[in-house]
């Protein structure tokens, strides 16, 4: 829940400061890139803080090397964070966390199905995951279309 209320908290802060006169969030799409931008900071910092345990038990167990996996998608998001702030690079960096959460799904999956935890409350069921994901693949996009 962190990341949605992350991605718009940040939205809609931005998108006020953008109507205040801010040209650089002056209008709804470079307000919604900025709020793209923290929640992967947001998610992109758990993959090494107190969550890193729980998110490598997301890791569905046939694919190899899971913490190395948790390491390699948190510079990725952060990456792409800042990728979204450029804007030589907001649109390559749109495509590719786009790409990522596709690739992520199945993480997300297992995590729902294993009926585990996450930082000690139930995983968030698979419906909701999906949902959730969805904003966050359409946010993306449309932050960089």
């Amino acid at each position: 829940m962190a990341p949605t209320v992350c991605l718009f908290a940040t939205w809609l802060v931005a998108r006020l400061v953008g109507l205040l006169g801010v040209e650089a969030v002056g209008d709804w799409q470079s307000s919604l890139r900025v709020g793209v931008a923290a929640m992967f900071v947001l998610t992109g910092l758990a993959h090494f803080g107190p969550a890193r345990r729980d998110m490598i038990a997301m890791v569905p167990p046939r694919l190899p090397r899971a913490p190395l996996l948790v390491t390699v998608t948190g510079v990725l998001e952060l990456a792409g964070a800042v990728g979204l702030l450029v804007p030589a690079t907001s649109t390559a960096a749109g495509i590719c966390l786009a790409l990522l959460l596709v690739v992520m799904f199945p993480a997300n999956v297992h995590a729902a199905r294993s009926g585990g935890e996450f930082r000690g409350r139930p995983a968030t069921p698979l419906g909701v995951r999906t949902v959730l994901q969805l904003v966050f693949l359409a946010a993306v996009l449309a932050s960089t279309a």
